[in-house]
């Protein structure tokens, strides 16, 4: 019988080598495959959130974020529009409404059902300018905008924003862009407090209503009551940075909203955000619903403020991708503290 010769030893090991790159490279392949696929499963997620007084009836309020809308995103406006099944008492949105200049008629029709709701929102960053490749690695710093150049904002392509503003200011929602407003609730009224987005630093913390601009008149309207017997207060950032937060804990804010974090996007099982993009810990990016300034779990945090950081719906185009992190609305229904 003829014996067939062995493969050398440099030959067997560089036959090896290519069966773990090849397979490292399938694992890849898959890991990438439904990494995409993720961030096209939004899921609508359910919060009671005990702020209000005893004996008010419940508010829902839905929360979105970060759409990042283009004219290629039909499936995501076709999901938001759905949302309006749910009959939310209150519409909120937490900015970065676009990615491009050609998401602006697709959130126009995203927002459509819910024109005649009582709704409130700020901006993000990526509504003044257009989204832009940028290496996935910065964000693994402590501040990821040092990784940009200085004159980098001078090289950005300014979006639609006054538009945005209109259009959601045109079907009666209040726009919070470093401004105070209110609410009519079943004939309540529910006050509000905003900023611009602290991320990009246009944040400045509106000053007490000093009853100018309509706000004498909405005082009129019997205030919905939270849990210390005040007129209830909400407060809406697109970056939950901490200076924002002590602000709106220090002004008798019962539920602070927020996005941008995008949930921490690429997440690990078990373990949940690997980054924030802003000084919030990790933990409250992955719980979404917490207390400020309080420790998650702390029962002396009982009398703190609540904070809700959404996930958001989208992504940048450039990265359009989530692991562990599904994009999310979220209805919030606030009930009585007891």
């Amino acid at each position: 019988m003829t014996a067939f010769p062995r493969p050398s030893s440099s030959r067997s090991r560089r036959l090896g080598a290519a069966r773990a790159l090849g397979s490292l490279a399938a694992l890849g392949t898959g890991a990438l495959g439904y990494a995409l696929l993720e961030a096209r499963m939004p899921v609508l997620r359910r919060f009671p959130v005990p702020v209000l007084a005893d004996g008010e009836e419940p508010i829902t309020i839905l929360h979105l974020a970060d759409l990042h809308l283009t004219d290629r995103t039909e499936a995501r406006v076709a999901w938001v529009r759905g949302l309006a099944a749910e009959h939310p008492d209150v519409v909120i949105s937490t900015g970065d409404h676009l990615s491009f200049a050609s998401g602006l008629e697709p959130l126009q029709r995203a927002l459509e059902p819910f024109v005649g709701l009582p709704g409130a929102f700020v901006l993000g960053d990526h509504d003044y300018y257009s989204s832009v490749f940028k290496l996935p690695t910065r964000y693994l710093r402590r501040d990821p905008r040092t990784a940009d150049a200085e004159d980098a904002r001078d090289h950005l392509v300014e979006l639609p924003w006054r538009e945005v503003i209109e259009l959601q200011a045109s079907g009666g929602w209040a726009d919070l862009t470093n401004a105070r407003g209110t609410l009519t609730v079943r004939g309540r009224r529910v006050d509000l407090v905003g900023v611009d987005d602290p991320h990009a630093e246009r944040d400045a913390y509106p000053a007490p209503d000093d009853g100018s601009d309509g706000a004498a008149s909405a005082a009129l309207l019997p205030p919905v009551l939270d849990r210390s017997g005040r007129a209830l207060r909400l407060g809406l950032a697109h970056a939950p940075y901490r200076r924002v937060l002590d602000a709106m804990a220090g002004d008798g804010v019962a539920l602070a909203l927020a996005g941008h974090t995008h949930g921490g996007q690429l997440c690990l099982p078990g373990f949940g955000a690997l980054v924030t993009n802003c000084d919030l810990d990790r933990r409250r990016v992955t719980q979404r619903l917490s207390q400020w300034p309080g420790r998650i779990g702390d029962p002396s945090t009982a009398g703190d403020m609540y904070l809700h950081v959404s996930a958001g719906l989208g992504t940048s185009p450039y990265t359009p991708v989530r692991v562990a992190c599904r994009p999310e609305a979220t209805l919030l229904t606030l009930v009585p503290a007891r």
